[in-house]
């Protein structure tokens, strides 16, 4: 049931792709509960993914960017600013991409022009979304910007392959950059760590439904859906989480702190 948790708030969705996307439920989940979104995702992933409806079903614009380009960067959050009339509210950064994964290449064996595009597009990408958003000064005061993120940054999850190291990246930048957005802005910067989740993107990870199954087994609350993940991170952009920031936030049924379940336990 919508709470109105996000009335009269504004911002932008980056990454969703298709109806499996969590940022595509985010975005889904803001409207529900008030709020209004720009739509944005690489040239690419718009050709290939189905944002277009989304964009319709929620009455919201749909802008291509490219997030690895400055210029292209300033260019949305500009016309971000013009659409609302203002400053905005939130940004939700759910990209990730390893042509390693995608191509097979094990972690011992990297083709390592392809890690520094996954590393770019993955990670650097989300310094370069706050770098833009700090010299716009685009967010309002008590304003929320969150990144997906996975435990791979913190424990080893080989077939995760060189994301794991894009992820860790990732996390610290939160922490970084947040302490200045904190600090001159009033601004909440944050990372969700998510349960592995059956998106598009994630079926290129070896293993995966394995995996899910081990998760579920071991969290004492089972997986995360990518719904779930959505009214998280929403309550993450409303007025109730204003004092939480520079956090790498774990939704994921208690897996990140189970050593080992009785189920798991049975199995073996």
């Amino acid at each position: 049931m919508p709470h109105n948790l996000l009335k009269n708030k504004k911002g932008i969705i980056f990454g969703a792709l298709d109806n499996k996307s969590i940022a595509w439920k985010v975005a889904e989940t803001v409207k529900e509960e008030g709020g209004d979104v720009i739509l944005t995702n690489a040239p690419v992933a718009i050709r290939m993914g189905d944002i277009d409806k989304l964009g319709k079903q929620l009455d919201s614009p749909v802008i291509a960017a490219d997030a690895t380009s400055i210029l292209e960067l300033e260019n949305l959050i500009q016309t971000a600013l013009e659409h609302f009339k203002g400053k905005f509210d939130f940004v939700l950064h759910s990209i990730g991409m390893s042509l390693n994964v995608r191509k097979k290449r094990d972690y011992t064996n990297q083709n390592h022009e392809w890690t520094k595009k996954g590393w770019d597009i993955s990670a650097l990408s989300f310094h370069k979304l706050l770098q833009v958003l700090y010299t716009k000064d685009a967010l309002n005061k008590w304003g929320s910007i969150v990144a997906l993120t996975y435990i791979a940054a913190q424990r080893t999850f080989p077939n995760y392959n060189d994301m794991a190291d894009n992820k860790a990246y990732l996390e610290s930048i939160a922490r970084s950059f947040g302490y200045f957005f904190g600090k001159n802005k009033k601004v909440r910067v944050n990372t969700v760590s998510q349960s592995p989740t059956r998106t598009t993107a994630g079926q290129g990870v070896e293993g995966l439904e394995n995996f899910l199954n081990f998760s579920e087994k071991t969290s004492p609350l089972g997986n995360a859906t990518a719904s779930e993940c959505a009214h998280y991170v929403v309550s993450l952009f409303s007025d109730f989480t204003r004092k939480v920031t520079m956090q790498n936030l774990f939704h994921d049924g208690g897996f990140s702190t189970t050593g080992v379940s009785q189920e798991i336990i049975e199995d073996f």
